[in-house]
């Protein structure tokens, strides 16, 4: 029972240091103020007598007390004593008027402002001997009635008693008050807790700043990122930060405090123990007091150095090819008009000689070797300033600054560097480029200079390979036809081809007696106006585009229909592949459905021709493909036969029924006796290896006869007869039946 009376008991106390000084300054100036006014009320009443210069003189000490003495209890008694003069001079110089008993009343209350028992306690117990003793002694300056003087303690009592009514009401209030800041204070204390743990758990690097750069505190996580120790020397400040800012002043790490509202920087630091960089994304928040000065700085400061990392290897990737490591397609393009900006620049775009051989001939993974071999080749040699990319495949561009010449050098070292094999796996692989060179002379006729480079390398490429070739306006113009060649073919092939891409026949004959055996299957293109076009004019682009491969099937569907027609006067009909065809991987079987589909047809009927260039340049199965087709019963000819690099070799190494031979030994030949030597040393091999052969472009009789004197059995070229339609042709193959049968 006890603790629960004590429980509405104020405990007194509590009031902050500049609470309490303002409060007790607060009632020492009242205290000092009712001197003044108490003189006041004394020239009124015309009461400047002895008790008026004994109570000022007593309240002027009570004053000078309270402003003097250091510990607040002793200064909050002076003014309670203060005021009890006050109070009690004041009735005395009524005659004991009871309305200035009130004055008591509003001393009581104004004391509970302290919230002191001792101030508080002093008045009340001055309050009760004031009117006990001097209700006693001079009752008549005490009480304005005669009840008093004939009873003077019991009025003491009376009003002591609602003076002691008066002060439990300011206690009932003051133990609320208190209540209520308990249970605010104990709100807060929750808060601050929750903030704490906030504030010390999080995973986010957080410290609180001082104005002057002062760490009044600072977490865990920010400790972690920070290397600090968990107890921080008195003083330690942003200037004693084990980091070093990278590209800024040691100063730059105070503009968190010259922020007017927030700040938000990302930036690198070192570390001055180990030397690690660091990225370190800092935002701040300031804190300001009413009249505007800065309280706190709030700063959390997130470590970004791995995302950092991770967005310089995507920029990395974006601008740099992911096999070579050169410069990406798009950063060149961006990078090349920027180096146009300052001076003119040469554009050397390069392509390596068939280098599909080698990535299907050691394999991918080797391919890849290759390319990332040639890389550092390529830049090893380019000048300082220069600009190399890889552009997919095996094509590389380089832009180098300065005029033509110093392109040309460039080209220059490039094949000279490729004269010697690459090392790849402990093997050494023989390459060799393909260059064009063109110049740019400003930033607005960049891509036009890529452009040209690749239309001049395109020529290099077609003269042959291992060279540099120098862009000319005559080049644009073969684009353009290649252009057009491509249209006009697309165009036919979407149409009706038997129409559009009518296939020609040219006889190939025995040249003992000038009989037809054989023909050659030769497409042209009939244009909407009726003209008939050579190969020249679209073949080129069919082979660059790939449309070469349904062009080649037309002709080898309408060459087996002929054989059915022709089946009782043609021995065969021969048809070009073109090593794209022959690198699909449906060819052969679809070359198997065609046969199975014409089961009358002989399949020795059919001969496929094969350039030597061509299977130099084909993968590493081009044997086993001409095999599966031999089996089919498929004949193989050696076209172009002279015209390749290991002719005599690829007579061992290729299944071939049938060698061409190219038109460049037969031109001449009969005033030629070495050309008669070299063909006469083939046709003995050709024998010897049970191949036939046929001698390709001749014009001159006196080459007939020297054909046929040497020993070649099959003569195909103008002398006989140039390419016709089937139905010209059929007229030739009937008059020639006719003339060879007895």
């Amino acid at each position: 029972m006890l603790k629960r009376w004590q429980s509405w008991i104020p405990t007194g106390g509590g009031l902050r240091d500049e609470d309490w000084a303002r409060r007790h300054r607060l009632l020492t100036l009242l205290l000092a103020a009712s001197v003044g006014g108490l003189t006041i009320f004394g020239a009124f009443r015309d009461a400047l007598a002895a008790p008026w210069l004994t109570t000022v003189l007593l309240m002027l000490a009570c004053v000078v007390a309270a402003a003097r003495l250091r510990s607040r209890r002793l200064a909050s008694i002076a003014v309670a004593v203060g005021l009890n003069v006050l109070c009690g001079g004041f009735v005395s110089m009524s005659d004991g008027l009871t309305e200035a008993h009130f004055s008591f009343f509003i001393a009581v209350a104004a004391l509970a402002l302290y919230r002191d028992w001792a101030p508080f306690g002093v008045f009340l117990v001055g309050t009760t001997l004031h009117h006990a003793v001097f209700g006693t002694l001079v009752s008549e300056h005490t009480y304005d009635h005669a009840g008093a003087a004939q009873h003077p303690l019991l009025w003491a009592a009376l009003h002591g008693g609602a003076v002691l009514l008066a002060a439990g009401f300011q206690l009932v209030q003051w133990a609320l008050t208190e209540d209520e800041e308990r249970r605010a204070q104990e709100n807060l204390d929750d808060r601050e807790a929750q903030l704490s743990v906030a504030f010390d758990e999080t995973p986010v690097p957080m410290a609180m700043l001082s104005p002057d750069g002062l760490l009044l505190r600072t977490n865990s996580a920010y400790r972690a990122l920070m290397r600090l120790p968990d107890e921080l020397p008195a003083g330690f400040g942003l200037a004693d930060l084990p980091v070093t800012p990278v590209g800024h002043t040691m100063s730059e790490l105070f503009d968190v405090l010259t922020s007017d509202t927030s700040y938000n920087a990302v930036r690198q630091y070192q570390r001055t123990d180990d030397g690690e960089m660091i990225w370190a994304d800092t935002h701040s928040t300031s804190l300001f007091d009413k009249d505007g000065r800065l309280k706190l700085v709030f700063v959390h400061a997130i470590d970004v150095t791995e995302s950092r990392r991770q967005q310089e290897e995507l920029r990395h990737r974006v601008r740099h090819d992911s096999l070579t490591g050169l410069l990406s397609r798009s950063a060149f393009e961006s990078d090349l008009p920027l180096l146009l900006a300052g001076d003119t620049a040469a554009v050397l775009y390069i392509d390596v000689d068939r280098f599909k051989s080698i990535n299907d001939g050691s394999g991918h993974a080797a391919g890849d070797d290759v390319l990332k071999a040639i890389a550092a080749r390529l830049s090893a040699l380019v000048p300082a300033g220069s600009l190399i990319t890889r552009v997919g495949g095996d094509e590389f561009i380089v832009a180098v600054p300065g005029g033509a010449e110093a392109g040309a050098q460039v080209g220059e070292a490039a094949l000279a560097a490729f004269a010697e094999p690459l090392p790849v796996d402990d093997n050494l692989l023989n390459v060799s480029l393909s260059i064009g060179l063109a110049m740019a002379a400003d930033a607005g006729c960049a891509e036009d200079a890529v452009l040209a480079a690749d239309t001049a390398m395109y020529a290099a490429k077609r003269a042959g390979g291992n060279r540099v070739k120098v862009f000319n306006q005559q080049m644009r113009v073969s684009v353009q036809e290649r252009i057009t060649g491509e249209k006009m073919l697309r165009e036919a092939l979407a149409g009706d081809r038997q129409q559009n891409l009518p296939v020609w026949f040219q006889p190939i004959v025995r040249a003992e007696d000038g009989e037809i055996v054989g023909a050659e299957a030769l497409v042209r293109m009939c244009t909407a106006d009726g003209t008939i076009l050579g190969p020249g004019h679209f073949i080129p682009a069919a082979e660059e585009t790939g449309l070469i491969v349904p062009l080649g099937e037309h002709v080898l569907r309408t060459a087996l229909r002929y054989l059915q027609e022709w089946s009782d006067d043609l021995r065969y009909i021969s048809v070009n592949v073109s090593p794209r065809q022959l690198a699909e991987a449906d060819f052969v079987p679809l070359l198997a459905d065609l046969l199975t589909a014409s089961p009358e047809i002989d399949p020795r009927r059919l001969v496929l021709e094969i350039t030597e260039t061509a299977m130099l340049g084909s993968s590493h199965d081009v044997r086993e493909r001409l095999e599966t087709i031999k089996a089919l019963g498929v004949r193989i000819a050696l076209d172009d036969f002279g015209t390749g690099y290991s002719s005599l070799t690829w007579l061992q190494n290729i299944p071939a029924d049938v060698v061409k031979l190219d038109r460049s030994f037969v031109a001449g030949l009969s005033s030629d006796p070495r050309k008669s030597s070299i063909i006469q040393a083939v046709l003995w091999m050709a024998r010897s290896l049970g191949m036939s052969a046929v001698a390709e472009g001749v014009e001159e009789e006196a080459d007939q006869l020297a054909l046929h004197a040497a020993g070649c059995p099959f003569i195909q070229g103008y002398l006989f007869g140039k390419p016709v339609p089937p139905a010209e042709f059929s007229e030739r193959l009937q008059r020639s039946r006719m003339a060879t049968t007895p």
